[in-house]
């Protein structure tokens, strides 16, 4: 039996010839030995990571900006969420209306993003949430502006997918939050396989699909490599690493955060279970990884980030991101390269 030094140097050299190489993401036995690598071997683990994404993702980067249509007042149960209306949080049922959807949008295509996401806090949409989505997209289109648009609305219909194909929506954010085996600990109201559903039809029905989750929910190290697995086989466009914020009011409110150490390791696993996927830096990583940090995921796995806020938490200025882009010599994705 090797010991756990040995058995890390295997997996990084198997990784090299089976990710790198070959294009072939590793196994959830192989994910478990990366995850369970030293701080000792993490610069060697991160510089594989890059090497994986610049070879078969490119030295691009996808900039993406998200708002809230409908905020709070959501009637299920996730553990992590503040616009949950069953905790006690801080935060109130409020709509955007038009003519601030249409500025939102205005101000993400200015800092140079591609993709702008609109969002509400539901278990699925109704007629009404739909019929605003719809007058959304109209005036930001009446308002020239060509960014690509997303939606992240909760699980739907088929009916619900068609519409939302009608409109124009090219991407789909659903996420699957967890690995299976933990999910039932994190919401209860709604079960993992209901959120695979959606996401299998939206696929389906012609829409990029977009599903990752949240690092620091309690979920082991084995659950970690399990949720990569099932997310390289769902083969979705994007996957966001998002890291708990333990929201005031919310069950997780007293969880600790996420090491930077372990969120760039979580990371580079990511990239090594998923080599072509477009993964992309979302909610949490500055409190868990501060700016160093940032810089040092751009340079370990991460192809896509997520400038401004998060929903009901702040983020950092859009720039400052921009500028790390620039300094690092990552490309942003030109708008005429993703239609």
């Amino acid at each position: 039996m090797l010991d756990p030094a040995s058995r890390s140097s295997d997996v990084l050299k198997i990784a090299r010839d089976q990710v790198l190489e070959r294009g072939e993401g590793l196994t959830q036995e192989q994910l478990v030995a990366v995850l369970q690598l030293g701080d000792d071997r993490l610069a060697e683990l991160l510089a594989l990571a890059h090497e994986v994404r610049m070879r078969w993702c490119g030295p691009e980067v996808e900039v993406e900006g998200i708002v809230s249509l409908k905020t709070g007042g959501c009637p299920e149960d996730c553990h992590f969420c503040s616009q949950s209306g069953r905790f006690p949080t801080p935060v109130r049922s409020a709509w955007l209306d038009i003519p601030g959807l249409v500025q939102a949008a205005r101000q993400t295509k200015a800092t140079g993003a591609t993709e702008f996401c609109v969002v509400a806090a539901v278990r699925g949409p109704d007629k009404r949430l739909l019929d605003q989505v719809r007058q959304g997209i109209k005036a930001i289109r009446d308002d020239g502006n060509d960014i690509q648009i997303a939606c992240s609305l909760g699980m739907l219909t088929q009916e619900q997918v068609d519409e939302l194909v009608a409109m124009g929506v090219h991407r789909y954010n659903h996420n699957l939050e967890t690995a299976k085996s933990h999910f039932p600990n994190v919401v209860t109201t709604h079960e993992w396989e209901e959120r695979w559903d959606t996401l299998q039809m939206v696929k389906a029905a012609g829409m990029e699909v977009c599903s990752g989750g949240i690092i620091g929910m309690g979920e082991s190290v084995e659950q970690r490599a399990e949720f990569a697995v099932q997310l390289a086989e769902l083969e979705p466009d994007e996957v966001p690493m998002n890291f708990l914020i333990p929201n005031p009011g919310t069950p997780y409110e007293n969880y600790p955060i996420v090491e930077g150490s372990e969120a760039l390791r979580t990371v580079a696993a990511f990239r090594l279970a998923m080599p072509r996927t477009m993964l992309r830096f979302a909610g949490g990583r500055e409190l868990t990884l501060g700016d160093l940090g940032a810089e040092q995921g751009m340079l370990g796995g991460i192809n896509a980030i997520i400038v401004g806020n998060y929903l009901t938490n702040l983020g950092r200025p859009a720039s400052q991101d921009i500028e790390m882009l620039a300094e690092l010599k990552m490309p942003i994705k030109a708008l005429n390269e993703t239609l």
